[in-house]
């Protein structure tokens, strides 16, 4: 709070300093007499302008006390002057505006019911999985969110952390892709149990049932990446093996030829894997899902021609965003 009392007093002890001894006589005992009143004068003036100061200009106030002496101490008559002025600017002009604090919002209240979203967005999963430089924490938090995304999507991503430095990280997508595996061996496993039992207690019906299946259970481990090497041209010849089954008994099963060929593709056969093709778009699968494959095997064989021209003609379609970039770069001139 301002002090009058304390301003009148320094203004009043500065012209004494100046009309009392120091006039009065040339000795140094006026001259010790001069300064004590001036020093006494500029303490008294820097109480008073103290408040005047912005509080965020005015701390710590020892420094700014002392600052406020000196300037004045040093300079008689202008620098006592010039402090008053620099108070008097400072408050009037100097004052700095400070933004609002943040309001306090009230969290919402959490329903234990709610459904987890399973289609979230993981773009960038792979290279935030990757940076070593994350928190562990964070990283594991992001690979057990890939339970919810599709075993396509996520089993290359676990497969890709296998080789982290963390320890901690490696088991887990350790254990994430054995589950996934386990689990589709496990369905394997109880519709080999239905396939191999005796005639009698099953019908032929329940046998193709079984074989398509089968088909499509060894089918998700080449598909989802599960497994490598070996195990994955064992998975190749056994998908291939019981849908040529069911394909003996239901001939215009289109999406079965279409899986044929691609088994067949995998398995380094083009000829027999084009003709699985052909056959999948002459009984009425549509272009977009046919035509992509028949190009690579074009491609894979040197026969770019052809591969540009069945690029092409996926163009009409608009809703294939993984194939757009593909098409604009076969379609340009």
């Amino acid at each position: 709070m301002l002090n009058p009392k304390l301003g009148l007093s320094a203004l009043l002890l500065e012209v004494g300093a100046w009309s009392g001894p120091l006039l009065q006589g040339h000795s140094d005992h006026a001259l010790a007499s001069y300064l004590l009143l001036h020093a006494v004068a500029c303490a008294l003036l820097a109480l008073f302008l103290l408040p005047l100061l912005p509080s965020e200009r005015a701390r710590p106030r020892v420094p700014a006390l002392l600052l406020i002496v000196a300037c004045s101490y040093a300079v008689p008559v202008a620098g006592f002057l010039g402090v008053v002025a620099a108070a008097l600017s400072l408050h009037y002009l100097g004052r700095t505006h400070v933004g609002t604090d943040f309001e306090s919002v009230q969290l919402p209240e959490f329903d234990l019911h709610q459904h987890r979203q399973g289609n979230f967005r993981h773009a960038g999963l792979r290279s935030f999985l990757g940076n070593s430089g994350a928190p562990i924490q964070a990283r594991m938090r992001a690979m057990v969110a890939l339970q919810y995304v599709s075993g396509r999507t996520a089993s290359p991503l676990l497969r890709s952390v296998l080789s982290d430095p963390s320890e901690d990280l490696r088991l887990l997508a350790y254990g994430m892709l054995d589950s996934l595996e386990k689990r589709i061996n496990l369905a394997i496993d109880q519709e080999l149990t239905v396939l191999q039992a005796p005639q009698e207690q099953s019908t032929a019906s329940a046998v193709l049932e079984s074989q398509r299946r089968l088909s499509d259970l060894y089918w998700e481990l080449v598909y989802q990446e599960l497994v490598q090497g070996d195990l994955r041209e064992h998975a190749i010849r056994e998908s291939l093996r019981h849908g040529e089954a069911v394909l003996q008994a239901q001939p215009d099963n289109a999406p079965l030829h279409l899986r044929r060929g691609r088994l067949l593709h995998a398995l380094g056969h083009p000829q027999d894997a084009q003709a699985a093709y052909e056959q999948a778009s002459r009984l009425g699968l549509p272009a977009t899902r046919v035509l992509p494959y028949q190009a690579q095997l074009c491609f894979e064989r040197g026969d770019y021609t052809q591969a540009r021209a069945l690029v092409q003609a996926l163009g009409p379609w608009d809703a294939l965003p993984r194939l757009r970039p593909v098409i604009e770069y076969w379609s340009a001139p």
